[in-house]
């Protein structure tokens, strides 16, 4: 660890929570250079929905670079490019319905956030977005704006502004009397900016009916209706988007991490075509703009949700997961359980009894992270396709840790 400590920037931060130094992975297990073996419910962060080393991603990767595919090429087109569009049109967009541009942005969701907010006010001509209280964006100024964390906001070292925000699942009478009020103060919104489950925010899940009415308000109020799926996105609640099955029409979806199957990176808005006319030839650039590697595993990913076997068997995992958190909270004093799908968190209540308990049981071989206010809920996103026994093992080493931290806090 000395070289890391030496060398690396002080800025670094999830190696704090997992102080060992990792040398292999399979999908929802990572070894660490000691042979260390952990069970991995943290998934990079919302990335690796198809597990560490998905088998039929890299043998599709290794066959790609023995034959000289193009790895790099800005947005030029490939033939890799093309199939993993056309996978997606045929597997995701025309069985929903769906019609919208594909628009390849930098390869991190806050670039996708970025690109969605800078088109929104080209459409709309308008300055001001309307994001919600615990949500999470991204960390580029534009992004960290409409992002709500007091302690990443902080750094930014300019002032982050045009955002009006609202608490998450407000009352929406409320937002519509004071927009309605011409002297009310509040300029006409570029754009609503949410997340129907706000993962890094805490897990909350927004009802389908609240986001039906921001979606009603936005089209009344002449704003883009933009819906971040960044981390909750691509299977990861039983459904391809976290929002399917509301009869939502979003005009613009951020979507990236599990995008790129591998756990390399891409990033990419749908946007409704009448807006995305608005963009002109190079406006919003980038240097690794879909990547090959990128689009070959993240063609082998779509391939999980061509028929309903596989999202069915996420629900049956989500549903065994709440029962088990749901017994873990039931004899833990103020505990909560909320989520969908395998995004479940289990609210501590307090965020020094949650950053306890991920610490111990990081020592019994689970990794785990903290997220809401003070890091008070334990989030779980293990891979889509991880094993039942490793799942069941990682369950009971979170119930373990939870009755043996809670035992000493009482």
């Amino acid at each position: 660890m000395d070289v890391f400590e030496k060398w690396e920037s002080d800025v670094r931060g999830y190696c704090r929570t997992f102080p060992t130094v990792f040398e292999s992975a399979s999908n929802a297990r990572q070894v660490d250079e000691n042979g260390r073996s952990y069970i991995d419910f943290f998934g990079g962060a919302g990335v690796l929905n198809f597990g560490h080393n998905n088998e039929r991603m890299k043998r599709a990767l290794i066959d790609f670079i023995e034959r000289d595919g193009t790895a790099h090429s800005l947005d030029m087109s490939t033939t890799v490019k093309r199939d993993f569009i056309q996978a997606f049109v045929d597997t995701i967009m025309k069985p929903r319905g769906m019609e919208y541009k594909l628009q390849f942005t930098g390869p991190t969701g806050t670039n996708a956030v970025e690109a969605a907010l800078k088109l929104a006010r080209r459409v709309t001509g308008r300055t001001n977005v309307i994001a919600f209280s615990h949500g999470f964006h991204g960390m580029t100024l534009g992004s960290l704006a409409c992002t709500a964390n007091d302690y990443f906001r902080n750094a930014a070292g300019v002032p982050l502004e045009h955002v009006t925000r609202f608490p998450f699942g407000c009352a929406l009478d409320e937002m519509e009397k004071v927009y309605s009020d011409s002297s009310s103060g509040y300029p006409a919104p570029a754009a609503i900016l949410v997340e129907a489950i706000q993962a890094e925010g805490g897990v909350n899940v927004a009802s389908p009916e609240w986001l039906k009415g921001l979606e009603a308000f936005a089209r009344k109020h002449g704003a883009l209706f933009i819906l971040d799926d960044i981390q909750a996105g691509c299977g990861r609640t039983g459904t391809y988007f976290s929002f399917d099955e509301m009869g939502l029409e979003p005009d613009i979806i951020c979507l990236a991490k599990g995008i790129g199957g591998f756990g390399t990176p891409l990033a990419m808005n749908m946007i409704k075509p009448e807006h995305d006319r608005h963009w002109s030839p190079g406006e919003h650039t980038g240097t690794f703009r879909g990547q090959g590697f990128s689009f070959v595993a993240g063609r082998e990913a779509l391939k999980y949700f061509e028929d309903e076997s596989f999202l069915k068997d996420v629900k049956r995992k989500g549903e065994y997961m709440v029962s088990r958190l749901e017994k873990i909270a039931k004899g833990t004093a103020g505990a909560e359980v909320r989520g969908r799908g395998m995004i479940q968190g289990l609210d501590m209540g307090d965020g020094d009894l949650a950053k306890a308990i991920v610490a111990q049981s990081f020592k019994n071989g689970l990794l785990i992270g903290g997220c809401g206010t003070g890091g008070r809920v334990l989030k779980l996103i293990p891979p889509l396709t991880i094993p039942d026994e490793d799942l069941e093992e990682g369950i009971d080493i979170l119930e373990a840790a939870v009755s043996s931290v809670a035992a000493e806090a009482a």
